[in-house]
């Protein structure tokens, strides 16, 4: 059995995740003022490919959606609502239910045959397809005759919410989850649905993988973005629900091929955790042991940025709090409605709640809280200018100007 501390494995995290330099991660780290857009959009899929998704998410308050934020914390000058328009046609990149609602790269397409199987019939709404068979005859036709289609297109009357969503625009749904149509790309964040064929290539959509391959490689894809995770946070990456022998076998098959290996996390408390790490990782944590990170270049975290979204985990690794006050009233909320963690070097030292004032042209700081809690906003000098660098670079990002010095 390995083991592995829990400072070594935030590292090992951050190193798999982009947010060290790039002599640790094998990533880039910044996209230059004159990049082509084909390399912006290259660096960007590098990026998602590391972990295999790229979670969606609609709320824009701070200036961006998360999913450009995260790619701009990864990569400096790239800015952040380019992110809109990666998921195009002959993009590399298919939308569907990974991390919740995500972009992937193609190549893991195959990796899903299971879950469009089991979503014949919607985990929502049961099995509308068959209940209204002749109305989704006519909604693939008509794509079929007029080509892609907006669900804003549809017809039929909507009560308001989501789930009260009008007929039509829930069969498109469980068409797209079911397989049958695909997002063919997104304007204005709206979906556009195509036929399957036309836009999943024939060389990964002719090819399914059985339960037991996809399992070893999605396991295996969220280690390569993890560095280190327990079994639950491998499943939970993908939503992967009542497939625990399943899973336990996958795993036990990737350790006899030496591909992960049993490690131990060791916390500060003497908390002792299992978990998996791959063997290569094992002796890139040994060399972060002996590194520096900087701690003065903070840089802002969407709050659903891959490495936060298990709080279990990060609690365990970086000795943080994450909360996710979005769904919270206001006079419940600890730290702010869309709170971004600071991350300098390899701590989490700080958070920020922002929202953006496009007619103004400038970024609003409505909270900030250094860690540990407690310190309020007065932070220790080199917090207080990693946090200046880091809103400094998200206002850039998202074409702001940064809030006045925190």
């Amino acid at each position: 059995m390995e083991r592995l501390s829990a400072g070594s494995a935030a590292r090992l995290a951050l190193a798999r995740a982009g947010l060290l330099r790039p002599a640790w991660t094998d990533l880039p780290a910044r996209v230059g003022s004159r990049a082509s857009a084909s390399s912006v959009h290259e660096a960007a899929l590098a990026h998602i490919r590391r972990p295999g998704y790229l979670q969606l998410d609609t709320v824009a308050v701070a200036g961006a959606r998360s999913h450009g934020i995260v790619l701009a914390s990864r990569l400096e000058g790239f800015r952040a609502n380019d992110a809109e328009d990666l998921l195009a046609p002959g993009s590399e990149l298919f939308e569907y239910w990974g991390h919740e609602a995500s972009w992937m790269p193609m190549e893991l397409y195959p990796a899903f045959a299971f879950r469009r199987e089991d979503f014949a019939v919607h985990p929502w709404w049961g099995d509308l397809l068959k209940e209204h068979r002749e109305t989704t005859r006519a909604i693939v036709a008509r794509i079929r005759a007029e080509g892609p289609l907006r669900s804003a297109d549809l017809e039929g009357a909507s009560k308001g919410g989501f789930w009260n969503l009008k007929l039509s625009k829930k069969l498109v749904l469980s068409l797209w989850s079911s397989g049958e149509l695909a997002i063919r790309e997104r304007r204005a964040f709206l979906r556009t649905y195509d036929l399957r064929e036309r836009v999943i290539p024939k060389r990964v959509r002719g090819r399914p993988l059985a339960l037991t391959d996809s399992l070893r490689a999605l396991l295996l894809r969220a280690l390569d973005g993890h560095g280190w995770a327990t079994t639950g946070t491998l499943a939970a990456t993908w939503r992967l629900r009542n497939l625990r022998a399943e899973i336990t076998t996958a795993l036990e098959q990737l350790r006899e091929a030496d591909q992960v290996r049993p490690c131990t996390l060791e916390t500060e408390g003497g908390e002792r955790v299992r978990g998996w790490i791959r063997p290569r990782d094992l002796e890139l944590a040994a060399r972060l042991r002996r590194a520096r990170p900087r701690r003065d270049r903070g840089v802002l975290l969407s709050p659903f940025d891959p490495v936060l979204w298990d709080r279990k985990r990060v609690a365990r690794l970086f000795n943080f709090q994450m909360l996710l006050e979005i769904f919270k009233p206001k006079a419940q909320r600890v730290y702010g409605y869309y709170c971004m963690p600071v991350l300098a070097g390899d701590r989490l030292i700080a958070r920020v709640d922002l929202k953006a004032d496009r007619k103004r042209g400038s970024l609003e700081l409505r909270a900030l809280h250094y860690e540990p809690p407690g310190r309020g906003r007065r932070g220790a000098p080199e917090q207080r200018a990693a946090v200046e660098h880091a809103l400094a670079r998200y206002a850039a990002s998202v074409e702001l100007r940064p809030p006045p010095r925190a």
